[in-house]
């Protein structure tokens, strides 16, 4: 699985310092510098992992399974370059040193000791497929440092990252390190099946019938905690994304209405170029739907919104829904009767049923307005549809 699952993870870690490296040309904080040492460290665990590697590299340094020591060594300041990456997040500048200092002195033993103990083990040959479960059985003290390393490490990260995923200022920042946060069972179903190597090579057994499963669980962790380190960088892009696809679908809903009213409005609408935004062409859009409405209300018969309300609160409709259809068979008594040229004895003091508080509420009532308007209840109100089909 090997072979396939972590040239993966690498090309995902490459992905991701590619582009979080070109923010280091704007912003050196010591947090943006160690998210990039995090995915260069992951892109050189898992490279290094992969098999072919693997056997080059401790070829080319002489020393059988070194690939091993200097991947789990990766992994261990890996996890502390993200711990800094939550500190520095978390706490002040001042508070962060403090707190970074004792992580350091602790990463530096794990690393001296993990060193000793592989330098002191007798060499098995080059194990890349299978290496921490050969070692478990002739390095236990080895992989017991590491593990117990990893474990802590993974654990404060996930608490950390869901503790300030919960106070985190930007929506997206919060959903990544929600996602980080989300690995560490993953990570922790790794450690189990390496603890599990441990146990099994004390009785004689061999973990290699659940190799498979740790190798996915810390596949998983990997692709998702980077993803979730990244999110907060590439998560508006996201935003804004929605927002275009969401606005061109509210302007091509509402092109019919706005065309209708106008025709017998022309006043309100003031020309735009072909270059102006979508947004400030939504938002114009809106404006002069509103004043055509208010246009047409001298037109409009409050008999016919009494009627169609009846019938469309018979019908179930309510609150937004309810307003809308009542406002759209207001306009379409308004637009026949000034066909017709057959104004009303008193026209209502307001075409508005209801005011939407803000900019997005009118923009979604204007598009139920716009689907109200060839409504049945709302055309019955009317001798004659004053809508033609989109």
């Amino acid at each position: 699985m090997n072979s396939l699952l972590y040239p993966l993870c690498s090309t995902v870690a490459l992905l991701a310092l590619v582009y979080k490296s070109r923010v280091l040309r704007t912003d050196r904080s010591v947090t943006q510098v160690a998210l990039v040492a995090n995915f260069f460290l992951l892109f050189i665990i898992f490279t290094v992992s992969t098999p072919s590697v693997w056997a080059a590299t401790s070829d080319f340094v002489g020393i059988v399974n070194f690939s091993g020591l200097l991947s789990q060594s990766c992994v261990v300041v890996m996890t502390a370059c993200q711990q800094l990456v939550l500190l520095h997040l978390t706490h002040g500048p001042e508070a962060a040193r403090r707190k970074t200092l004792p992580r350091i002195l602790a990463l530096a033993l794990v690393l001296i000791t993990m060193t000793v103990l592989f330098t002191g083990a007798t060499a098995q040959g080059e194990t890349p497929d299978d290496f921490a479960v050969t070692h478990a059985q002739y390095m236990p003290a080895y992989l017991a440092v590491y593990l117990a390393a990893f474990t802590a490490n993974q654990v404060e990260i996930g608490v950390m990252g869901w503790r300030y995923s919960k106070i985190a200022p930007s929506a997206w920042l919060r959903r990544g390190l929600r996602m980080v946060a989300f690995t560490l069972p993953f990570a922790l179903v790794y450690t189990g099946c390496r603890t599990a190597d441990l146990i099994a090579a004390q009785f004689g057994g061999s973990g290699r019938s659940w190799e498979s499963i740790a190798q996915l669980g810390v596949g998983i962790a990997v692709i998702i905690q980077t993803v979730g380190w990244i999110l907060p960088d590439w998560g508006p892009h996201l935003t804004s994304a929605g927002d275009r696809l969401r606005n061109r679908r509210a302007y091509r809903a509402l092109t019919p209405l706005h065309r209708t009213l106008t025709a017998e409005v022309p006043e309100p609408v003031i020309p735009m170029g072909p270059t102006l935004d979508l947004q400030t062409r939504l938002y114009r859009m809106l404006i002069e739907i509103r004043d055509a409405q208010w246009e047409l209300r001298t037109w409009m018969d409050p008999e016919i919104a009494r009627a169609v309300r009846a019938e469309a609160e018979a019908a179930g409709l309510r609150g937004d829904e309810l307003a809308a259809v009542v406002e759209a068979g207001q306009l379409l008594g308004a637009i026949e009767a000034k066909r017709r040229d057959q104004p009303p004895e008193q026209p209502p003091q307001t075409p508005v049923v209801i005011a939407p508080g803000d900019l997005a509420a009118e923009l979604a009532f204007q598009q139920r307005l716009a689907r109200a308007m060839t409504s049945p209840v709302a055309l019955r109100s009317v001798p004659v549809a004053a809508i033609p089909a989109p």
